[in-house]
């Protein structure tokens, strides 16, 4: 489907009736599907059409998906959602740690879809310079050169260097944004603190004890991680 001007949207999963479903509920939503039945086609058109975003099915038949993230990572900027019918916690974070932006559970709402693919959007163009000096998430505001945390005009909040670090690591992760429990132990404790995932709950504890009625912002995504700030869509 061509259509000019608006965001295109890449569809690569190999089930006829999902593109049945999606590309008219798309179109409706405003933007231009671009149709792949397997991971060749999908590569082959994410470097022709320069997509907006890719919604990417997990169980293709010619390449699994979790093989497709890193081969679409490496010339492709455009946010990817795994559309995936795999329950498990491990094949989620693997998707999560080799790039995708957020993921969607098979079988999905369309509301819920369409949320999160505005969603991860907005988040894209507001992240597109992640080295601002303030950031706002709802009551939060963040200001990075100086290291002060403070709720509205509220005194700043008292955190250790380490408390800091996680709480600028999930704000510049983005709003509503899944981010796993490796890459927040890998950017706050290193690498080689990957697997200490007990560190990270005794610290975003911590965290949520110092954001008072704020603690709402830190939501944990049971086994992967978690997602930050207000992901409000009134659309």
């Amino acid at each position: 489907m061509n259509n000019p001007g608006r965001p295109r949207i890449l569809v690569i999963d190999d089930e006829p009736q999902i593109h049945r479903f999606l590309g008219p509920a798309l179109e409706a939503a405003g933007y231009g599907p671009i149709r792949a039945l397997n991971a060749a086609e999908g590569l082959r058109l994410a470097a022709e059409r320069t997509p907006a975003l890719v919604l990417l099915d997990l169980g293709l038949p010619d390449l699994d998906g979790q093989a497709v993230l890193p081969k679409l990572r490496a010339f492709c900027a455009a946010p990817v959602i795994v559309l995936s019918a795999r329950e498990r916690e491990e094949e989620k974070v693997a998707a999560l740690d080799s790039g995708a932006d957020d993921y969607v559970e098979k079988p999905f709402a369309l509301g819920e879809l369409l949320a999160r693919l505005r969603a991860t959007l907005r988040r894209a163009g507001r992240l597109a310079d992640t080295a601002e000096a303030v950031l706002r998430i709802g009551p939060l505001e963040l200001d990075i050169p100086a290291r002060i945390a403070r709720l509205g005009d509220a005194e700043p909040l008292k955190l250790t260097p380490r408390e800091w670090d996680l709480l600028v690591a999930l704000a510049r992760g983005g709003v509503g944004r899944v981010i796993t429990q490796r890459q927040l132990l890998a950017t706050v404790w290193g690498p080689a603190h990957v697997e200490d995932t007990q560190y990270l709950r005794v610290y975003i504890g911590h965290l949520r004890q110092k954001l008072g009625p704020a603690a709402m912002l830190i939501r944990t995504e049971p086994g992967v991680g978690y997602r930050f700030g207000e992901d409000r869509d009134p659309a």
